[in-house]
């Protein structure tokens, strides 16, 4: 175990690098000023000098990438020398000083993100903090839909091959994995919370968190989670149906499935204490795909539902070009795939003991 996490920290470090190198130079080629785009009509070339120099917009792209890294390591340089980039100032984050030679000082810190260009100054740490649980809690609630009614549905088809009702199942599914999320979550908005609302009584858009009635303090509103939690779990739960059915089916012709059978045991035995723990391993590698991308952004759902998460943070900052926020959330969005991994390969080797981390 310990080898493997070893090994496992040491690929998250060169896929973070990897990602830090790539979205930083993919956004250094772009089109743009994101100096002027910070002072939008009040531009004057003093004030945009002095955005340049505060921001690092003024050294050449090798040593703004090089800045880009200083600050996300959690060990970085800094001058003494009030001015410039490097200097180590409060308002930046807290740091602890390791040791200094000369001009430099060595500290040890949390990794900064940056500030955004278009929210007054706001830290980027700030607004993935504000946005990324109410994401957490969609892309939770979508796929404990998506297992729960998946693996049911998945068995009674396997069981029930070639049926009626097997049928039924499969045309639901196959049409839950061709429709488009948008498509969906317009329908869903449109149909259960304007035509039906009176039944119903949920709301076309809204957060999970709103200002009450006198717009004095933030409250949770739950309903608000259902219609985009159902429409973001659509498409997983249409593969979770389709693959449980086959993995099942693919079970049942074991040999040990058929000497359970020959031992008296009722199929509701054989299913629950054989079949459906061999059965979930492509289940748990496709839901932890899913899952992945659901914390990533699910930014059509998001969008078209109002819900203030970190898909619709995405697309706000890719309209207004805030690139600390793009590339914070973008980094975010690595890590959380590289931890999900690392997580599934744990359930693995509970699923199924033959394998082992290596």
């Amino acid at each position: 175990m310990t080898t493997y996490l070893l090994n496992k920290t040491l690929y998250a470090l060169l896929t973070l690098f990897g990602v830090v190198t790539v979205i930083f130079l993919l956004f250094s080629v772009l089109p743009g000023d994101p100096a002027q785009m910070m002072l939008g009509q009040n531009e004057d070339s003093q004030q945009l000098a002095i955005i340049k120099k505060k921001y690092g917009f003024d050294k050449p792209v090798a040593t703004q990438y090089f800045y880009y890294l200083n600050d996300l390591s959690p060990i970085s340089f800094h001058s003494k020398t009030e001015g410039d980039y490097t200097y180590l100032s409060q308002n930046k984050y807290a740091a602890t000083q390791l040791f200094a030679i000369g001009n430099t000082t060595t500290v040890i810190k949390f990794p900064y993100l940056r500030e955004s260009f278009t929210k007054q100054g706001k830290k980027v740490s700030q607004v993935l903090s504000e946005t990324l649980p109410n994401t957490f809690v969609l892309a939770v609630s979508a796929i404990l839909i998506a297992i729960f009614l998946g693996v049911i549905l998945g068995v009674l088809s396997a069981l029930k091959k070639d049926t009626f009702l097997d049928k039924i199942i499969q045309i639901l599914s196959t049409l839950g994995m061709s429709v488009p999320s948008f498509f969906s979550a317009i329908l869903f908005a449109w149909l259960f919370g304007f035509v039906l609302h009176k039944y119903t009584n949920l709301e076309m858009t809204g957060s999970l968190y709103e200002l009450d009635d006198f717009g004095e303090k933030m409250h949770i509103k739950w309903k608000n989670l259902i219609l985009p939690a159902i429409v973001l779990g659509i498409r997983p739960l249409a593969v979770v149906i389709q693959l449980m059915r086959n993995s099942l089916l693919e079970v049942f012709n074991q040999d040990y499935i058929r000497t359970a059978r020959a031992k008296g045991l009722s199929e509701f035995q054989i299913i629950k204490k054989h079949a459906i723990k061999n059965a979930l391993n492509p289940v748990v590698t496709a839901i932890s795909g899913w899952f992945a991308s659901m914390l990533a952004g699910a930014v059509f759902v998001e969008y078209i539902f109002g819900w203030n998460g970190l898909g619709k943070e995405i697309v706000n900052a890719l309209n207004t070009l805030d690139l600390p926020v793009i590339m914070g959330s973008v980094l975010i969005i690595a890590l959380l795939f590289i931890i999900i991994n690392i997580f599934v390969d744990i359930i693995y080797t509970w699923l199924d003991p033959k394998v082992k981390l290596e």
